[in-house]
């Protein structure tokens, strides 16, 4: 073995490691109610705050901290407006947010399936 083919093999672990998986998360997505929050958002053009709040059983201070997050991520839009004289936030997840949830989801499948 030259010394080129035993340096090579001797990084092979490392490279091994560099391409794992885990390595795509995204760490904005990762965190539990985050990562089930563009779930929620992902399967819809749009939802109520309410509705996310519910599904995702979380209080409104604890969707609204998540939520701002991932705004600053660029990930998710909040839209406010009126529904009669009711204040309503929707939220709906962004282009870049859709695909940084799909490219997350995919390294988990990869992750689980190895």
């Amino acid at each position: 073995m030259s010394a080129t083919d035993a340096a090579a093999a001797g990084s092979a672990p490392h490279l091994a490691a560099a391409v794992h998986a885990r390595h795509r998360l995204d760490e904005v997505i990762h965190a539990p109610v985050r990562f089930s929050i563009t779930a929620a958002l992902a399967s819809v053009d749009e939802a109520e705050f309410a509705t996310v709040r519910d599904a995702v059983e979380v209080s409104d201070s604890v969707l609204s901290k998540q939520v701002s997050t991932l705004e600053s991520a660029g990930y998710v839009k909040v839209r406010k407006g009126y529904v009669g004289k009711r204040p309503r936030t929707w939220l709906s997840l962004t282009r870049s947010g859709r695909t940084a949830y799909e490219h997350h989801l995919a390294a988990l499948r990869e992750i689980a399936g190895a």
